[in-house]
């Protein structure tokens, strides 16, 4: 019999005593679990933890350094525990798991919801679910629910726009693309990421908006993803819930406070809620996640994402969460009952999920994996070139082989890195292409001085990668002095399509300057842009001789 203690359901008096060593009640710990791990084959740790309860993993980069590798490690892992959920962050554009190494092959949210075409964001849905049921992995951390506000620093083109109604429509038909495909889905980050202005990998965001407020506009997607679809299932397996303060909510981040699952199940959602990354700034060191694991517990959630191992202990990170939990029972904070009622929530998402990748007759292994990546190139690229589209309507095609400078200077923790998909797109492109490396303030001013100093002639154009060109700002003064510097510049903007602020700063100061809206950065983005940089708005694709 499972052990139990006060407040379990249907009992009454004084609890037994638990035994924190008691199999059972390790069970229940690793029921709730969804640690991270370093490499390409799993670690003994991990298989034996698979094989007494743990939830599931969820994979990384590192993980994942191409689909045949992917697929061979959620086989080795399904075979240890096969009720192991296999988690993953594939977004598309921006934030990718699978692809991180060549880039997405799907151009991301914000330009899917710039075209405004359902049904292409459905399609892509669909073939990123088959991909993800191909190598195997059971839950995709996806879609981005986040209704983005101008200024936010790590939602922007993760978000399929600005307007709730947008994203809610989009949100659903990228959610039940990935169910046509095979995957299960998991909306984030309830309640509401896209209108803060910090950033939670890095310190605790509040948001400052009233709960009725959020109703009318962050809510909105989640509740349209928790309605029943035909089958009378939600429209989405399971929420990640943000590491934000929504007073509110409470006092704490919206991850760790009961308040916020009980608005979860208000709204009519009953499936897993999972918390975002416990190794996030917002709620520990990233070192130690015991406490917060504890919290979020008792706070209702049901799975708790430990975080990427990059550079960490991986084994101890998962120890001192498993430390944690263990002692919180021992000590009468958490019930086992609680613990074992999330496993079940978490096998019941798990049955639905491969139930329906056997509806959707999706083959798992290297080369199903292949076809499916082959098939989601084609897929994005047709959607990148619907998407991606210069500012203002026209665009002439480069005169020559061009220089580009990357002017973003704030590193993407979403997405792990600070992309390069639009240098590596010019110099497949222009192979002689001049393509400086990022620069710092002595650098880029370093530059400019040699820019002053060169023989007048004639000169390459110059590609201008921007993010958030705010006018103020670093970014935005850079922005500056290169249009003082140069004549041809072309620029390719990352950030999101609602870039008034460019409009200002680039076509009213210089009206001859070519501006790409890219929507993102990820490889189909980035290709797209070059190809539009290559052409212009009108004739087939030129590679021009360098001058000189």
């Amino acid at each position: 019999m499972a052990p139990r203690l006060a407040g379990t359901a249907g009992t009454a008096g004084p609890a037994d005593p638990v035994d924190p060593t008691d199999p059972g009640v390790r069970r229940a710990v690793l029921g709730v679990l969804l640690p991270g791990f370093t490499g390409t084959q799993p670690p003994l740790w991990v298989l034996d933890a698979a094989r007494d309860g743990l939830a599931g993993v969820v994979l990384f980069a590192h993980n994942t350094p191409d689909v045949a590798t992917a697929a061979g490690l959620t086989t080795r892992l399904h075979e240890a525990s096969p009720g192991l959920l296999v988690a993953v962050d594939e977004e598309g554009g921006d934030v990718s798991r699978l692809e991180a190494g060549s880039g997405s092959s799907l151009p991301g949210a914000a330009a899917l919801g710039l075209v405004d075409d359902e049904r292409l964001t459905h399609e892509a849905g669909a073939a990123l679910g088959r991909l993800l049921a191909a190598v195997g992995v059971d839950l995709d951390l996806a879609p981005v629910l986040d209704v983005d506000v101008p200024g936010n620093p790590v939602i922007g083109v993760r978000a399929f726009g600005d307007v709730p109604e947008r994203v809610a429509r989009h949100g659903l038909a990228f959610a039940r693309g990935l169910h046509r495909g095979g995957a299960g889905t998991c909306a984030k980050h309830f309640p509401g990421h896209g209108g803060t202005t910090t950033d939670s990998h890095l310190e605790l965001p509040v948001v400052t908006a009233s709960l009725d407020a959020l109703r009318r506009r962050d809510l909105l997607p989640f509740v349209e993803a928790f309605a029943p679809d035909a089958d009378g299932r939600a429209g989405v397996d399971a929420l990640m819930t943000a590491h934000v303060v929504v007073p509110d909510l409470g006092p704490g981040p919206a991850s760790l406070e009961p308040a916020t699952v009980r608005l979860v199940r208000d709204l009519g959602f009953h499936g897993p809620v999972i918390t975002d990354a416990l190794d996030m700034g917002a709620v520990s060191d990233g070192a130690h996640v015991g406490e917060a694991a504890v919290r979020a517990v008792e706070a209702g959630a049901d799975l708790l994402c430990l975080g990427t191992t990059a550079g960490r202990d991986d084994e101890g990170l998962f120890r001192d969460a498993v430390g944690a939990l263990t002692d919180a029972v021992a000590a009468g904070r958490i019930d086992v009952q609680r613990l074992q009622d999330s496993a079940a929530r978490t096998a019941a998402a798990v049955a639905t999920i491969r139930a329906r990748r056997r509806r959707a007759g999706a083959e798992t292994g290297p080369e199903a994996a292949g076809a499916a990546l082959r098939e989601l190139g084609e897929v994005g690229r047709r959607a990148a070139a619907v998407a991606v589209r210069p500012l203002g309507g026209r665009l002439e095609p480069l005169a020559a082989a061009p220089e580009v400078v990357d002017l973003r200077l704030r590193l993407d923790h979403a997405a792990g890195r600070r992309s390069e998909h639009v240098q590596h797109a010019v110099a497949r492109r222009w192979p002689d292409a001049v393509v400086h490396p990022p620069l710092d303030d002595e650098r880029f001013a370093g530059l400019l001085a040699a820019w002053l100093e060169e023989t007048p002639g004639p000169r390459r154009p110059l590609v201008v990668v921007t993010r958030e060109p705010v006018p103020g700002t670093p970014e935005g003064d850079r922005l500056t002095a290169l249009l003082a510097s140069r004549g041809e510049v072309h620029v390719v903007h990352t950030g999101t399509p609602a870039a008034h602020h460019l409009v200002d700063h680039v076509l009213r100061s210089r009206p001859g300057v070519g501006v790409v809206l890219a929507c993102g950065t990820g490889r189909a983005n980035a290709e797209a842009a070059v190809d539009l940089l290559a052409r212009g708005t009108g004739g087939p694709a030129q590679s021009p001789p360098t001058p000189g």
